[in-house]
């Protein structure tokens, strides 16, 4: 029996792909019906998904591939590197795997960015699918094709764009994240509101006992609506050439505090739940927003489980330090870091802004 799941498309021409959103679909097999024949598929997850599902997805995978193989990577973003990457192509090469391989990505959005980057390199490229077992990865990390791994003075400095053949996102694995996990994901839905859907800023409000609940009908809504708002985004500008930027909005102070904290230490969404909130202060202090908007999404943020409040990086000199690490963004030119800011609500931009401005924003917005 085919579980009931809603479903979102990405529009890419040929390389167009569906996102099935449900609860049941990693056990069953017809959910994976459809994609590209192959002999061997792959199963990449770490060692703390691993052991709770890959036997589930590998029972539903049976119907389809004569051959599957496990990658088990160590859990957490300080593995999001070289190092790692490799155990995964060990895996490819010795078990003899050819181009038609496919790849399954089990896991949260560190596996799924790194299982994504080698389907992306093996071979100049092999077929993948995204298999999200968190939050965070189900509404943002899981679509558009950014694969990648972080490097000591950047996160995600290097990888590729590469499309899943489809993301299959089980909303029933969502119960066994811890709450600190789950509260970061919230940080990637809060973000859609501001930058373009106050309706759904505003649905959020009315819900975030519900989502915090993780009551099934308001993670359905949730995760379908970031996914809708992301493909549209996606859709015009797969490359981020321009549009796709605003889905940054409160990375590039959120990447700062990740890579300054040391990987790990801070999670991405905690990362990107303060970060939001100094680039709404940012937006305010130029004069975009008022003070009631800033207020009005700290409060959310707060409700989430979120932090508000950015981490000192640096006694001597935080914001220097903030600025220092704000400067390998990639989405800085000529060493000026450009900022999503809110352009009045439910629309963003993407500009630059004086070093003396964003300082007063660090010093006001670092606990």
């Amino acid at each position: 029996m085919t579980p009931i799941a809603q479903e979102v498309t990405i529009h890419l021409d040929q390389r167009s792909y569906r996102i099935v959103i449900g609860s049941g679909l990693l056990s069953a097999p017809s959910v994976y019906a459809g994609l590209p024949g192959a002999n061997a598929a792959v199963i990449v997850s770490n060692s703390t998904v691993g052991p709770l599902y890959a036997a589930t997805l590998r029972s539903a995978l049976v119907a389809h591939y004569s051959e599957i193989h496990e990658v088990l990577l160590p859990d957490g973003e300080e593995h999001k590197n070289w190092q790692t990457l490799q155990s995964i192509f060990d895996v490819l090469l010795d078990r003899g795997c050819d181009r038609k391989t496919i790849v399954f990505a089990l896991g949260g959005g560190v596996v799924g960015d790194m299982a994504g980057f080698a389907a992306a390199s093996y071979m100049r490229g092999i077929p993948f699918v995204q298999v999200p077992t968190t939050l965070l990865a189900q509404v943002d990390s899981s679509v558009g094709g950014k694969t990648g791994i972080n490097h000591p003075l950047g996160k995600n400095m290097i990888g590729a764009f590469y499309q899943p053949q489809r993301v299959v996102c089980d909303l029933g694995v969502l119960g066994t994240l811890p709450v600190r996990e789950f509260s970061a994901g919230l940080a990637e839905v809060i973000k859609y509101g501001p930058i373009a859907d106050m309706a759904f800023l505003g649905w959020l409000e009315l819900h975030m006992d519900d989502l915090l609940a993780r009551r099934e009908r308001a993670l359905s809504h949730a995760v379908q609506r970031s996914c809708e708002i992301k493909a549209d985004v996606v859709g015009q500008d797969e490359r981020e050439s321009g549009l796709r930027a605003i889905l940054n909005f409160g990375h590039t102070f959120g990447h700062a505090i990740e890579a300054g904290m040391g990987y790990g230490v801070w999670l991405h969404g905690e990362g990107v739940g303060a970060g939001m909130v100094m680039a709404a202060e940012l937006s305010h202090r130029l004069g975009l927003v008022d003070a009631a908007f800033v207020k009005r999404l700290t409060v959310l943020i707060e409700r989430a489980g979120l932090p508000t409040q950015g981490p000192v990086l640096d006694a001597q000199d935080n914001a220097g330090r903030y600025l220092e690490l704000m400067r390998l963004d990639k989405k800085s030119e000529a060493g000026e870091i450009r900022f999503v800011v809110i352009d009045g609500p439910g629309r963003a931009a993407v500009r630059p802004a004086p070093d003396s401005l964003v300082r007063q924003v660090i010093d006001a917005c670092c606990a």
